[in-house]
């Protein structure tokens, strides 16, 4: 069993940044590659970001390059995306996810686990 808490959502203004934190417990957490999905209001659930523990494996989604950056701590197995620049079509919930495997993927079905999501507002 993997749990994933995130956490660091809230409203900024557009041009703003934020940085989010996904605190990842469990007795295998290193076997998970991790990533970031974001849903907002009536559309699917998409593929922010992806990496795993060692950070060699890194993607990151045409919406968000540039301007978000998926990281990873080993030591305190917790993963963060920095946010900047942000647009209000960056609002959505955001979720945590992990899937077995040193690689992740763009795919939600193959996640195993999922947080509780944090919501993310950005105004005009």
């Amino acid at each position: 069993q993997v749990q994933l808490v995130e956490s660091g959502g809230g409203l900024v203004q557009a041009g703003g940044s934020l940085r989010l934190s996904c605190a990842a417990s469990g007795r295998t957490v290193d076997n998970y590659a991790m990533a970031w999905f974001r849903q907002a209001p009536g559309k699917e659930r998409e593929f922010v970001a992806g990496i795993n523990w060692s950070e060699d494996i890194i993607y990151h989604s045409n919406s968000g390059k540039g301007r978000f950056t998926i990281s990873a701590d080993n030591a305190k197995n917790t993963v963060y995306l920095q946010m900047n620049s942000l647009k209000p079509e960056d609002t959505a919930v955001y979720y945590c996810a992990a899937k077995s495997g040193s690689w992740p993927t763009s795919t939600t079905r193959y996640y195993d686990y999922w947080g509780q999501g944090t919501q993310v507002t950005v105004s005009s």
